[in-house]
């Protein structure tokens, strides 16, 4: 997939970016939100972890008032289901890698500053041993299509989901939820979004 933003008309783009900048805003300003929706997320999401019969999924560092995820990891680690963080490529611009994620797992922060495990190639998950991506997201609608912040990591991860192993899944607030996402060619639908 050749995500290039020149192929969006200029006000596709704008669109997209007053979306972005709503919703991110939102986020941040709904830290009491955040703290009552946090056990619902939990049971909601080890429900589907449980339906799936999932061994191994991949979560993500709580960023910029994501829906968070520290206790959520913590509750899986008791269930002894496997969580995998992930890492911007070492190597490839514009991927992303999962590495395993267990308590003691060395951490830095990337060029984005959000938190990371240390690249160890012992540490790698293949995509194929995952059974569920939990992503997060800026907006997402009714087909279940999901607005990042705009790198197109997880799109280039989530491509072609359909032919892989695993399910991709967003956590957002219910109030993430717009009516018509300004989509672009490379946006892909979710399996599923699980809300507050």
């Amino acid at each position: 997939m050749s995500k290039n933003i020149a192929q969006l008309p200029v006000h596709h783009q704008k669109k997209r970016q007053a979306l972005r900048q709503e919703m991110r805003q939102k986020r941040q300003n709904s830290a009491l939100l955040t703290a009552l929706a946090e056990e619902t997320f939990i049971q909601k999401v080890c429900e589907f972890i449980t339906q799936q019969k999932a061994k191994t999924v991949a979560l993500y560092f709580s960023f910029d008032g994501e829906v968070p995820t520290e206790k959520l990891i913590q509750t899986l680690w008791q269930k002894d289901i496997k969580v995998c963080l992930p890492i911007l490529h070492p190597k490839e611009k514009g991927q992303l890698l999962f590495l395993s994620y267990e308590k003691n797992t060395p951490m830095e922060k990337n060029k984005f500053g959000i938190l990371e495990p240390c690249f160890k190639q012992e540490n790698l998950v293949p995509l194929e041993n995952i059974d569920i991506i939990f992503t997060p997201l800026v907006a997402f609608d009714k087909q279940h299509y999901r607005l990042g912040l705009g790198g197109g990591f997880y799109d280039r991860t989530l491509e072609n989901w359909q032919q892989k192993n695993f399910l991709p899944v967003g956590l957002a607030y219910t109030w993430q939820e717009v009516e018509n996402l300004p989509l672009a060619p490379w946006d892909v639908p979710l399996f599923q979004i699980i809300t507050d």
